[in-house]
């Protein structure tokens, strides 16, 4: 290692060199530029978050993707030897204008920039034996996926030493480039304390979307860092309520975010897709209302008191889930049946009616499944929170916060997140109308995606290409596919952060909804998994939806954080084969993470998992209601079909807080042999599990294979596994 303190280079850039290095990596160009290069040239950089190698790294700190991951803080660094070289695969073939080098003090003095199709035979598009440092701007011309810099000759005694490498494609005269950031769209409401009316506006949102559960609204309401007072923002559907602040303390009302049950006569149990993020609540009464079911995620809250998640009334509840958020007073889930509670920090609960898992919480009750039926992980074992928008300054932003293991408590609650930041104009900002060709374009041309509230058709499959781009909706945007695609492919690659939107099926049938990873991926993710963060998949219900599978998982290391996969029981376009969809999730890939999940309905299995070392923290499920009769769920000589079945050659799985419960409206009599069905070795190890007949309504014979007591009666009484085998 050179020794930092043995040369005065090693001091910071001054300000206009600095300064000169971001304006060239956020694709300013250095000087004009005239002809086909300056009317063709993108701005988007096509290099940042992809996969980037190199001939060598001084150490383990200035390693090939420092270079390209957006943040001129961090550099690649080589041996301190002749030749060297960086190179990063650019996903696709790309027609190449322009590359920015962002030099450390150890710059190249001589070097050749090389383009190549396979990553093994390279062709020189430009090159120089007076090299500068500082920031050069090279105008190039050439095809290839692979772009390597290629250095001959050191201009000091040290390596090759590079802050970030940008790369800036055409689009080969087919179309315009397109623009990164801008305005949110008109479905995006900002507030700051100064802003006249706030509490006539959110009760104008919320008139409009209290009881619209399957309405065409969609809402954001954002509020810049400061304090607000005598604020109630009662939550209705397809509303996102959130902070613009870096920390939840940025962003205080004193007052509260409410979801109740009035406009379903006291039940919660269909107050599904609504959030609240990023905010602090000093509550009117010291206890904020949160009575809500699936996909209404509590994140990144600080609560200055307790927090209720029971309606008005302490009507029927059906939800929940909770992360990274700190509620100083006593939680009472009251009336909930389950819930699920990762990374916070709690000062009290009250009680548990089914199924309360907690992994990670400070303050969570201890281990006691089923008598109180509390399951406690002291830890999750790997986590990354969910993106979020927020102000630097005047600037949009989006943070992304960095992957922990064995976390417990908030990632926020000591000084600033871990993570880095993406600025707006790096996103392609996607508005109703949008189509997925220019949806593909601008991921294409290495613009991440931010969904602004709306309804997406779309009649190709959004492609995610790049390693860690990001594609974040605000205000539960939905996207439909039109003519039976998929809607929505990730490659097999590093990093991908998909987090806060709806896939509703449309009416012909998708053979798969989401898929993260092509069928037979193998690359090891471990270090920069993708991650699936509330993106909830809907069949039927607003209308007729058809699909075979709504999430197959196929990349290696994948977390699944928070979903509801649901093929409707109730709304439009809904019974056995007017919304048929098979599977809800299917998980192929080895390591695969959920922390969690929620799925019910499906005509078949709900989970598959067939990838080994997979491990799932809180299930929670409902067998399909309208099964016919008997024979329509027969699964071989089985008498139904699992809830949860893991392959019976998986040799190693783990799972802690499950739950099934079945309601056979349309025949009673119907019975399932177990809620979950897994091969009996001793790497399966199933923790807390759980069965239900609601109210009679139809009748399981087991817990977990052979295993656990028949549920029986109408008495909606668990039968319970705590381990199995």
């Amino acid at each position: 290692m050179r020794p930092e303190v043995n040369a005065a280079r090693r001091r910071p850039l001054g300000l206009i060199a600095l300064l000169a290095v971001l304006l060239a990596l956020l694709a300013v160009p250095a000087g004009p530029l005239t002809g086909a290069h300056a009317a063709a040239c993108g701005t988007a950089n096509a290099a940042q978050g992809r996969t980037a190698t190199a001939s060598s790294t001084e150490n383990g700190s200035f390693s090939a993707a420092n270079a390209v991951d957006g943040n001129t803080g961090t550099r690649w660094s080589s041996a301190f030897s002749d030749p060297q070289w960086i190179q990063v695969d650019l996903g696709s073939s790309q027609s190449v204008c322009e590359v920015v080098l962002g030099w450390e003090a150890a710059y190249a003095k001589a070097y050749q920039i090389q383009l190549s199709a396979n990553g093994s035979d390279w062709t020189t598009v430009a090159s120089t034996t007076t090299g500068t440092g500082g920031t050069e701007t090279r105008a190039v011309s050439g095809t290839g996926r692979y772009l390597r810099v290629y250095g001959t000759t050191r201009a000091t005694a040290y390596g090759y030493s590079l802050w970030e490498l940008a790369v800036h494609t055409t689009d080969g005269g087919t179309g315009p480039v397109i623009p990164g950031g801008g305005d949110l769209g008109p479905n995006v409401l900002v507030f700051d304390p100064s802003t006249p009316g706030i509490q006539a506006r959110l009760d104008q949102v919320f008139q409009q979307q209290e009881s619209a559960q399957f309405g065409t609204g969609r809402y954001a309401l954002l509020f810049k860092p400061g304090t607000y007072n005598n604020i109630n923002a009662n939550i209705g559907f397809y509303t996102s309520i959130a902070g613009l602040g870096l920390s939840p303390d940025d962003t205080t009302f004193n007052g509260d975010v409410t979801v109740d049950a009035g406009w379903f006569n006291g039940n919660a149990t269909q107050n599904f897709w609504r959030s609240a993020e990023n905010l602090a609540l000093n509550p009117v009464n010291g206890t904020d209302r949160w009575a809500v079911a699936q996909a209404a995620p509590f994140r990144r809250m600080h609560v200055k008191g307790g927090l209720n998640l029971a309606p008005n009334g302490y009507g029927w509840a059906s939800g929940g889930y909770i992360a990274d958020s700190k509620i100083d007073g006593t939680v009472g889930p009251y009336s909930q049946q389950q819930w699920y509670t990762r990374d916070s920090s709690v000062g009290g609960w009250t009680n548990g009616v089914w199924n309360m898992v907690f992994s990670g919480v400070q303050g969570a009750p201890a281990q006691s499944f089923p008598n109180p039926p509390y399951t406690t992980l002291d830890t999750t074992p790997v986590s990354r929170e969910k993106p979020f928008l927020y102000l630097d300054g005047n600037d949009y932003k989006v943070f992304v916060p960095a992957k922990r293991t064995n976390a417990r408590g908030t990632s926020w609650g000591n000084g600033a997140p871990q993570g880095s930041s993406i600025p707006l104009n790096q996103f392609y900002v996607v508005k109703p109308g949008a189509t997925a060709a220019t949806i593909n374009a601008a991921l294409a041309q290495g613009l991440n995606l931010l969904f602004t509230p709306g309804i997406y058709h779309i009649d190709q499959t959004i492609n995610v290409n790049r390693a860690n781009t990001v594609v974040l909706g605000l205000g539960l945007a939905t996207i439909i596919p039109d003519n039976g695609v998929t809607a929505m492919k990730v490659a097999d690659i590093d990093g991908v952060k998909l987090a806060g939107f709806l896939i509703d099926a449309g009416a012909v049938n998708s053979q798969v909804l989401l898929q993260v990873g092509p069928q037979g991926s193998a690359a090891d993710h471990a270090a920069n998994p993708t991650t699936v963060q509330d993106v909830f998949i809907r069949i039927g219900g607003a209308g007729p939806g058809r699909a075979t599978t709504s999430m197959e998982v196929n990349s290696d290391d994948t977390v699944i954080d928070h979903t509801w996969i649901w093929r409707a029981d109730h709304g439009a376009g809904v019974g056995w084969d007017t919304n048929p969809a098979d599977y809800g999730l299917r998980v192929n890939g080895d390591d695969v993470l959920a922390t969690g999940l929620f799925v019910e309905h499906f005509k078949k299995y709900d989970v598959q998992w067939s990838g080994e070392r997979g491990r799932t923290i809180f299930f929670q499920n409902e067998i399909a209601y309208d099964a016919p009769n008997q024979a329509a769920i027969q699964n071989g000589a089985t008498k139904g079909w699992a809830a949860y079945k893991v392959d019976d050659s998986v040799n190693t799985h783990e799972a802690w807080g499950l739950g099934s419960y079945c309601n056979f409206t349309t025949d009673p009599t119907i019975r399932m042999d177990h809620g979950f069905e897994v091969p009996v070795k001793s790497g399966i190890k199933m923790h807390d599990v759980l069965v239900v007949s609601l109210g009679g309504m139809g009748q399981y014979d087991h817990v977990v294979n052979g295993t656990g007591a028949a549920t029986s009666g109408t008495s909606t009484t668990p039968s319970t596994v705590v381990s199995f085998p």
